[in-house]
């Protein structure tokens, strides 16, 4: 025989529903049509001469309203609270984040096709075009077999290697690859399709890097000691994932990346325990080569945020 607190909780529970019923019954509508807007796009931005990369991912929320995530060729995944799309017209507006300005970045474009074209006002007051198309899915159908393992680093000199900039400030000296004050990026001369990379690294106290899978994606190194793991310190793929445990050792401590990367699913290992596990990778990060995420890229490592040093760099391919 049921409890007269469990018969109660259950008489409560049933009308409960009955009320939830009645109230939401004749409010159910059809599941939201998913717009044709709807998806990834890797967009490109004309600036001063230059192609600069750019993401842009648009989702439904609820029934009519279209939201979204905004990676320029800085930053991080930015937030769009609502897009504007009609008659294959887009629009929205985001605040800006690093830039030095209070001006909202305002979007126009328009959608033909899978193709996106249309112009960009910058925080700054430029106004830039651009061109978007839909970015690939990257999804593997066939499990990796892996080959053997090479050196990315010879631990001798910059063979294999070469700087991003027009100033080098990257040394070797004993076996550790050094970047001892803000200058260029390094990059790999090879580029890469899957992978897995073993990396370690050493930070003084305060700075900041991050080793780039094919250019294109940020896993973030910054001296993180006594935080919560968040989606732009150590560990995270930039502004996109955020570790579950965060690991980490001091600063002037060397520490390790384990990083397995097929097509757009990265797990990464902070000093040997996995952070990150099998999780897509939406898409570019802020400081991106480029935005052609279909294709091979570098390994490279960041420099223009402070003093770092990288040893013992080395790579896994499909066999």
């Amino acid at each position: 025989m049921l409890s007269s607190t469990l018969r109660t909780c259950t008489l409560l529970t049933a009308a409960f529903g009955l009320v939830s019923f009645m109230t939401f019954a004749d409010d159910q509508k059809p599941a939201p049509t998913a717009s044709s807007l709807e998806g990834r796009w890797d967009l490109s931005v004309q600036s001063e001469g230059k192609t600069l990369p750019s993401w842009l991912e648009v989702t439904h929320s609820g029934h009519s309203t279209l939201v979204g995530r905004f990676v320029g060729s800085s930053g991080s995944a930015r937030p769009i609270s609502k897009v504007n799309f009609t008659d294959g017209k887009i629009s929205f507006s985001i605040p800006p984040q690093w830039e030095r300005a209070d001006q909202d970045l305002v979007v126009n474009g328009m959608l033909e096709g899978d193709k996106l074209t249309g112009t960009m006002v910058s925080p700054n007051g430029k106004t830039l075009t651009w061109t978007g198309v839909r970015a690939p899915s990257l999804a593997q159908t066939k499990s990796v077999t892996w080959g053997k393992t090479t050196e990315l680093f010879n631990g001798k000199d910059l063979k294999g290697w070469h700087a991003m900039g027009e100033t080098n400030q990257w040394v070797v000296e004993n076996g550790v690859l050094k970047s001892p004050k803000s200058g260029s990026n390094i990059q790999t001369d090879q580029a890469f399709s899957d992978f897995k990379l073993h990396i370690e690294f050493k930070y003084p106290k305060g700075s900041n890097s991050g080793v780039y899978l094919r250019g294109r994606y940020e896993v973030q190194i910054v001296d993180s000691k006594g935080m919560e793991p968040q989606i732009d310190m150590l560990g995270a793929v930039y502004g996109f994932l955020t570790p579950n445990e965060l690991p980490d050792n001091n600063a002037d401590e060397w520490q390790s990346y384990d990083i397995t990367l097929v097509g757009r699913r990265v797990t990464v290992a902070l000093n040997g325990k996995t952070i990150i596990c099998d999780t897509t990778i939406p898409g570019i990060t802020g400081g991106a080569i480029d935005s052609k995420e279909g294709e091979p890229g570098p390994i490279y490592l960041q420099g223009d945020h402070g003093p770092i040093e990288f040893r013992n760099i080395r790579i896994t391919l499909p066999k």
